[in-house]
């Protein structure tokens, strides 16, 4: 009976041991800064993981600490377990911690979390409690936070004697005003609705506040802006992300009826591309001369300002930014940050020198205290017992910029466009075509911008500064490079590895040398930053990329290759960019959710003016953003992918934007036909994956059947040979699209492709079209086991290696050094008597096509290449 009994307790033990054998993540957090919220997105293989609930986090000492965990999406319909999470927690100091998921594993109770109320009453608003910081914004209040409130004592009570901050009332927390020939009109705000955001739980909390900007002139047009506000328990501040929408008209060339032929939903009114004798497109018209978000200060007398700058403009400089400190006197007083271009007689950086022209000034009024070529983008107000701590991100990048304090109203002003400076204007700089189009497509561009609010009792500069970089230098957290590509969310894709160098050199390079341009060029602005330009002719760079074909995935692909923050700051930047002023938003009929009672509201919103049928719709590559437009210039792979990997709430709005054009099918027949289906195949399947809604699927599924039918009439290939290069959105497209649904017609698809391009290397583009090749080829291996095609996909990668390169990067190299050692180790054909827009030295635009979209595939295969034998 012992010996059975003892047995019994030895079963038990090990049932439960078992029980408690979790599997584990390595993350690891670069740039780590104690207690700086994190968002980290997860990826789940295939049958892994089918709760959020299954999910906690250990710190580097085995201790587990507090997180939220959010289910993002799945592998459905092929499965019902998670493909992607959200996990927030606040950092400790150290730099490496572990994620345990499974059965039986269950994270730890938040004792700390955010109280909040979303009343959407005519007279309500919202009210968000962190437990240290209460703030309010009412729904019929200024457009901003109307009441901040700080916990001095710590009693968990927020008194009147607490009200650190409130609203000016005159509906202007957030403004964005419009300059024309009749002088400046101010907007006034109206909050419409607030809605909580995906993500949000009892540690972080996501609003987004939708609403207008009106008008008292009739000739200008209403704005809507947006708002998300992030809340953390137990912390008092808050990141906010402010969207401006410019609705203005952009210059004063005659308005003609009708369509271009490039983008035309119809045929009989075509526009004339010859206009350029008509001097109206170079004059500006509506103009943004101020927009930003204000409140009003409630401070003690005696007030301390604080900011600090560089002179030194290097964003990875290692010299200490200078701290400015000295009593508020009863002057404006602030930092104010400007760039070259706003200067259009300065010129622009030469092959051997980089462009001069940014000044960061610390002013009183019209007095300047400190001049600089950089300020960090943060200031400081502090009585004896308490402060406010102001941030914006990318205060270089993104300028102009200015954070202001105004005794005289006791306001706190940041400003997303200064109204000290000259306003922005959309004009166009000529009249010559653009992308084969003359016209003006800034109305309808956005633009948002990523600020911190601290509130806090009496602190030191240096926790004023930790909690500033927060949002204006982050921490980076991300799991191995293994894991993201064993999780097999984008294929099978080899981590970065030193196995074969001569392929990654081909990859890093490049995103070196990209990296390396924005800089030297100046590529920074508040509409251009995020972007590259395309092509290197005659050292000098031509036409913005406007993310063709995917730029912003190929590098967040390179950050989960790497684990390399450079490339997740370039990648979100670029995302960013991409999503906000290469498309068209507006204008933009709203959403029916039915948040007022009254009947009547669905019949007003029936009445309203319906959207701009390219809503959704990219801009084409070109020497301005908003020049011209194409019928299928629109990728938002990394949009989705910034929406897993950051919790960009914002890229699957605009990624949904975009799908829900598609279903309206405005080009007809054009719509499903050539690059146009092969790109929208390629954009659904993301959009379904992210969002599983059945409208998406539908329309999926409908031009999936078109494409497989139209390839039967082409002897296997499934693309026209006009469109060779856009072999990587239909083998992409339509291997994730066979990842979700098994479809055998899929799969038999891409294995006939494979064979096609194999026996017929498509030439029309030529490097760009043959190149392309490589990842279909690739994918019809992975589903046939057919050798000939891998080893085919090896014979014409043997152009991509690139030898080492024997230049020392130092802060002393030139551009023209720099672009003569790419080119010295390139294998790639030159093209006949031209530069070979292929080349090294070039852009991402063609190296998508040629190198990003195959590489990280087929290094995944050669290290499994002693399984293979291709001869």
């Amino acid at each position: 009976m012992r010996n059975k009994i003892f047995l019994l307790l030895i079963l038990l033990i090990s049932v439960n041991l078992s029980a408690a054998i979790s599997n584990q993540i390595p993350i690891k957090i670069e740039n780590n800064k104690k207690g700086a919220p994190i968002t980290l997105g997860i990826p789940f293989p295939k049958g892994e993981l089918y709760s959020p609930d299954n999910v906690r986090l250990l710190n580097s000492k085995g201790k587990e600490i507090v997180c939220q965990t959010t289910e993002v999406t799945t592998w459905k319909p092929a499965d019902d377990s998670i493909k992607w999470i959200w996990v927030f927690f606040f950092a400790d100091e150290n730099v490496d911690y572990t994620l345990e998921y499974g059965e039986g594993i269950y994270a730890m109770e938040a004792e700390n979390r955010i109280e909040s109320v979303n009343n959407m009453r005519p007279r309500g608003g919202i009210i968000v409690n962190t437990g240290t910081l209460k703030f309010r914004i009412n729904k019929k209040g200024n457009g901003f936070l109307d009441e901040v409130y700080i916990d001095k004592n710590n009693d968990k009570e927020f008194s009147e004697d607490e009200l650190i901050a409130s609203a000016l009332e005159d509906s202007r927390g957030t403004f964005l005003d419009v300059l024309d020939d009749s002088g400046i009109d101010l907007s006034k705000a109206t909050v419409n609705e607030v809605f909580r955001e995906i993500g949000s739980g009892p540690l972080h909390a996501i609003f987004r506040v939708e609403g207008t900007y009106k008008y008292n002139k009739t000739d200008n047009n209403d704005s809507p802006f947006s708002m998300r506000i992030h809340a953390y328990a137990g912390k008092s501040y808050i990141k906010v992300l402010h969207t401006l929408t410019y609705t203005g008209v952009p210059d004063k060339h005659k308005i003609q009826k009708g369509e271009h032929s490039n983008i035309a939903t119809q045929k009989e009114v075509i526009l004339s591309e010859d206009t350029a004798n008509d001097k109206g497109w170079t004059q500006p018209n509506d103009q943004i001369s101020g927009c930003g978000l204000t409140f009003k200060y409630h401070l003690d007398k005696e007030v301390q300002f604080a900011t600090s700058t560089n002179q030194e403009r290097d964003l990875n400089t290692r010299k200490d930014f200078d701290l400015y400190t000295a009593p508020l006197s009863n002057k404006k007083t602030g930092v104010l940050q400007i760039g070259p271009k706003q200067n259009r007689e300065k010129k622009g950086s030469t092959s051997m020198q980089r462009e001069e022209g940014f000044i960061a000034t610390i002013f009183e009024d019209n007095n300047v205290q400190t001049k600089a070529q950089r300020a960090k983008g943060w200031i400081d107000i502090s009585d004896t017992s308490k402060g406010i701590s102001v941030g914006i991100k990318n205060f270089l990048q993104e300028y102009p910029k200015e954070l202001e304090i105004d005794p005289k109203t006791n306001t706190v002003n940041a400003y997303v466009w200064p109204v000290s400076i000259d306003p922005m204007s959309f004009e166009r700089k000529n009249t010559k075509l653009d992308g084969e189009m003359l016209d003006n497509f800034a109305q309808g561009t956005t633009k948002t911008t990523e600020f911190i609010y601290y509130f806090h009792a009496k602190e030191k500069i240096d926790n004023i500064y930790l909690t500033m970089d927060y949002v204006l230098d982050p921490p980076i957290a991300h799991a191995s490079p293994e894991w993201y590509t064993a999780s097999k969310v984008y294929g099978n894709m080899a981590p970065y590895s030193t196995k074969f160098p001569e392929f990654e050199n081909a990859l890093q390079y490049k995103y070196d040398w990209i990296a390396f341009n924005q800089e030297w060029e100046s590529w920074f602005g508040i509409f251009d930053f995020g972007d590259i330009k395309t092509n290197y002719f005659n050292d000098e760079w031509h036409m913005w990329n406007n993310n063709e074909p995917t730029v912003d995935f190929s590098l967040w692909t390179n950050f989960m290759r790497t684990g390399n923050p450079k490339y997740y700051h370039m990648a979100q930047n670029m995302s960013k960019h991409s999503m906000d002023v290469d498309n068209i938003h507006w204008p933009r009929k709203r959403n029916y959710v039915g948040e007022i009672n009254d009947a009547i509201d669905f019949w007003n919103y029936e009445d309203e003016p319906e959207s701009t049928p390219y809503l959704g719709i990219g801009r084409r590559h070109g020497d301005e953003h908003w020049n011209a437009l194409l019928s299928a210039h629109v990728w938002i792979q990394g949009w989705i992918a910034s929406y897993y990997i950051t919790g960009d709430q914002r890229a699957l709005e605009i990624a949904k934007m975009t799908g829900d054009t598609y279903l309206k099918r405005i080009w007809g027949e054009h719509d499903l036909r050539g690059r146009r289906l092969y790109l929208s195949v390629l954009n659904l399947v993301e959009l379904y994956d992210a969002t599983k809604l059945e409208k998406y699927k539908t329309e999926l599924d409908d031009r999936v059947r078109i494409m497989l039918e139209l390839q039967k009439e082409q002897g296997g290939n499934i693309l026209l040979d006009r469109y060779g290069y856009s072999q990587t959105y239909v083998a992409q497209g339509l291997y994730k699209y066979y990842q979700l649904t098994g479809s055998k017609e899929v799969k038999k698809a891409l294995i006939d492709h494979a064979r096609w391009v194999k026996n017929v290397p498509p030439l029309n583009h030529q490097m760009e079209s043959y190149l392309a090749t490589i990842y279909p080829l690739i994918i019809g291996y992975d589903l046939s086991g057919n050798k000939t095609f891998f080893g085919e996909a090896m014979k014409r990668s043997e152009l991509l290696k690139v030898s080492k390169l024997s230049l020392n990067l130092n802060k002393d190299v030139t551009q023209k050094e720099y672009s003569e050692a790419l080119l010295k180790i390139s294998r790639l054909p030159k093209d006949e008597g031209e530069t070979a827009i292929w080349d090294l030295n070039q852009g991402l635009r063609v190296f998508g096509w040629t190198h990003a979209n195959n590489i990280p595939y087929l290094l995944y295969w050669l290290n499994k290449s002693d399984d293979i034998n291709t001869k």
